[in-house]
């Protein structure tokens, strides 16, 4: 393998959150002040503002603010009554939160491949895994692209499933118009600091079309408290602070422009990187919000290599799918069984990319895996 030509030698992360901090910090400061003069931090004004916000953006009459993304999708699990020995079908090409959160309600993970055009759960390889202990689906929409979701809703409208939308990467994303999140049974997002709308801590949230879910997981999200120290079930603790909430307002009114700006700089590297490598697809029907621009080419370590030479981070989103973990042995799944997902998993790599990027580093970038290609 020839050495990696070095044409870079200041450090480029995969992204900047001091960065993004910087033009909204005194608007920060100034909503710390009033929280901490006013002594409510949990479950006070600004939580209730900033779920009424995020509802209204998404076009859903109820949003419920929470710890994290895992605890979103593990509470809607339980206030749609998904329990032990249900099946809930999912991707095994993602994060291990969306899995996990299905053992925690006693259920069983039962995994579908992913179509390659998106790296999202394929519509119909989810019919050819539905049996009649399937209750639910949870939908992922990896790194900011929507999933195929007229498709998904027409399965779950057959099969009278339960839909919940994994949306912890694809916040502001939409689908033949419609904002991701928004069209199953719940939309789950995270707001770990990472995420394109992003906390300066842990978060998370619940949107959804019912009342009824609504106040189900608003009860689970407090120890199950349904009057003042009455509880009719056992609950859980999943309270987002008021510190939290007033940074997430703040950056909810910038979201829209966050995301164009990742757009921009997702579209110059597929300008100059299409034909090299296998771009993201943007699919004429929906807005992708790149969380992560992932490209695939099996000459992934030869990549690699160079971008960590020019001192350029990228990291492997996900190396290994969930039903080759360890932690999922007992389902019994084998090597092959899921040859897309598997075969994602050996040519992905995520670039750097965030809303203040410039548009030079992304060439630079581009420049160095066309160098590494030869």
């Amino acid at each position: 393998m020839n050495k990696p030509v070095i044409i870079n030698t200041t450090p480029v992360p995969m992204l900047d959150l001091k960065a993004q901090h910087e033009p909204i910090k005194e608007e920060i400061k100034t909503a710390l002040k009033k929280i901490l003069d006013s002594g409510r931090f949990i479950l006070g004004d600004n939580v209730t503002s900033f779920e009424e916000e995020v509802a209204s953006y998404h076009g859903v009459g109820h949003a419920v603010a929470l710890g994290s993304g895992t605890d979103a999708l593990y509470l809607s699990l339980r206030a749609l009554d998904i329990t032990q020995g249900d099946e809930v079908i999912t991707t095994p090409f993602t994060f291990i939160a969306t899995a996990e959160a299905i053992t925690y309600v006693g259920a069983i993970p039962v995994f579908a491949d992913i179509d390659r055009r998106t790296m999202n759960i394929s519509p119909s390889e989810i019919e050819k895994k539905i049996t009649n202990r399937t209750k639910a689906i949870i939908v992922v929409h990896l790194f900011g692209q929507p999933a195929d979701m007229d498709e998904i809703m027409g399965i779950a409208r057959r099969h009278g499933l339960k839909v919940i939308e994994d949306t912890a990467q694809a916040f502001g994303a939409r689908y033949r118009g419609k904002p991701i999140g928004a069209m199953g049974d719940a939309g789950c997002f995270s707001f770990y600091p990472s995420k394109n709308l992003g906390a300066y801590g842990d978060g998370g949230m619940m949107i959804t079309p019912s009342a009824g879910i609504c106040e189900r997981v608003k009860i689970l999200r407090n120890h199950g408290t349904v009057g003042p120290y009455q509880h009719d079930f056992i609950g859980y603790n999943s309270r987002l602070d008021e510190i939290q909430a007033a940074i997430l307002r703040i950056k909810l009114a910038r979201i829209d422009t966050y995301n164009s700006r990742r757009r921009e700089v997702a579209a110059r590297y597929t300008s100059l990187l299409a034909g090299a490598v296998e771009c993201p697809r943007e699919l004429d029907d929906r807005t992708h919000v790149y969380h992560q621009y992932t490209i695939l080419t099996p000459q992934r370590a030869a990549v690699e290599m160079a971008l960590k030479h020019n001192a350029i981070s990228c990291v492997v989103y996900y190396p290994l799918p969930l039903h080759l973990q360890r932690a999922f042995d007992y389902l019994g799944y084998r090597e092959g069984d899921f040859p897309l997902s598997e075969s994602a998993a050996s040519e992905v790599l995520s670039l750097p990319i965030y809303p203040e990027m410039d548009l030079d580093k992304a060439e630079m970038i581009s420049q160095i895996i066309l160098n590494a290609l030869g």
